[in-house]
């Protein structure tokens, strides 16, 4: 593909070789945020761009707020690789891939205003255009925990739901209490892990606190507990989970 007209109106075309069609006639009901994790933007728009990378997204958004479109929202760009989520796979083929360029681990430097009022516009716009609910908004991290860590925890999901985009609550503060860790089994680790899959993470309810159920307590503190991402299920976790799912339409009563 040469060229293509941008789905959103700001963003500057620079077309990647690497897409495909969408499986199925699926159509996006997911937005994915990621972060670039390389050390500038245009070496990471260059890389998108390179057949032999095998990788795309739709959108690329730029420190400065400047909005590069990859890939057609019409097709399959190559963003999300190995995922689940609500027990679906094939996230490419029912989402929007948005980069965001950020250095990313370990350094995780700060996102300027100028580049998340550029996502919130940008995500907002294709919300809009597809009809994407709020919780379908997702990190990278939600649907390949263990796998991918992007965006990270220091990405400002509550200034996205200030601007309208993504589901939030407010975190429960760190205290004391009955903790859950790799390792335990039993009832509990059930109610967690049922808890984990009602809200969409791929994982099953065994009663063992295995390595997937701790990369999903890691995943889902990292988009709603940032402050500390251990795999570790304290009452903060549990409590912010329960309210997170207690504020989803169809959990509310």
């Amino acid at each position: 593909m040469t060229s293509f007209s941008a789905d959103y109106a700001k963003a500057r075309v620079v077309p990647s070789p690497n897409h495909g069609e969408r499986a199925g006639g699926l159509m996006p009901d997911m937005i994915i945020l990621h972060y670039t994790g390389m050390p500038t933007a245009e070496g990471a728009l260059d890389w998108l761009c390179r057949e032999e990378s095998q990788v795309s997204c739709h959108y690329l958004v730029y420190e400065d707020g400047r909005v590069d479109q990859l890939v057609p929202e019409s097709r399959r760009a190559w963003h999300a690789g190995k995922s689940i989520w609500q027990g679906e796979g094939d996230i490419n083929s029912r989402s929007i891939g948005i980069e965001i360029a950020n250095a990313g681990h370990p350094s995780l430097p700060d996102f300027p205003k100028k580049q998340i009022d550029s996502v919130v516009e940008l995500c907002r716009d294709c919300g809009e255009r597809w009809s994407i609910a709020p919780e379908k908004v997702l990190a990278h991290s939600d649907v390949a925990p263990i796998r991918k860590v992007d965006p990270g925890e220091n990405f400002p999901w509550k200034a996205l739901f200030e601007g309208g985009v993504g589901h939030w609550v407010a975190p429960t503060p760190i205290g004391g209490g009955r903790f859950f860790q790799k390792g335990d089994q039993g009832q509990p680790v059930e109610a967690i892990q049922s808890m984990l899959g009602l809200y969409g993470y791929g994982i099953e309810v065994t009663g063992n606190f295995c390595e997937k159920t701790e990369g999903a307590v890691a995943a889902f503190q990292r988009h709603f507990r940032q402050v500390q991402v251990d795999g570790i299920a304290d009452i903060s976790t549990l409590d912010t989970l329960h309210r997170l799912l207690s504020s989803l339409p169809k959990f509310a009563a």
